[in-house]
């Protein structure tokens, strides 16, 4: 048992859209992630994500079933659950620090393989 500290793990790399492990429990990968710009457009078949705002803000965008768009606007302390299934996709105007919560061997890109799916996540 020892302690994170999250800022520390944060300045310790700089890239986007590349989680890196942090914690595990209870078979979920606890995650660090930075983002700006436009991620793709995907869904998880059989895994729910928790998207928790630690620093900046961010636009999540979803799509319904039918095709509709819809989109929440989160900031720092905020989280939202995207539940299995759910076609989604992160928008950040400016860099984001996220911390995700979501079952271990969750593909950041779900559905869709491309140059942004992260594969062998580094542990920080």
């Amino acid at each position: 048992m020892h302690k994170i500290n999250v800022a520390q793990k944060l300045s310790t790399f700089q890239d986007h859209w590349s989680p890196k492990i942090v914690g595990e429990l209870n078979g979920q990968d606890v995650k660090l992630v930075k983002f700006q710009g436009e991620f793709v457009w995907h869904h998880h078949e059989s895994e729910d994500e928790l998207f928790l705002v630690l620093h900046g803000s961010f636009r999540m965008e979803f799509k319904d079933a039918a095709g509709a768009e819809q989109c929440m606007e989160l900031s720092e302390g905020e989280f939202v659950i995207v539940p299995r299934g759910t076609r989604h996709r992160p928008v950040a105007t400016e860099e984001v620090h996220v911390m995700l919560f979501e079952p271990a061997g969750t593909l950041n890109t779900g559905n869709v393989r491309d140059a942004m799916t992260a594969n062998n996540l580094q542990h920080i």
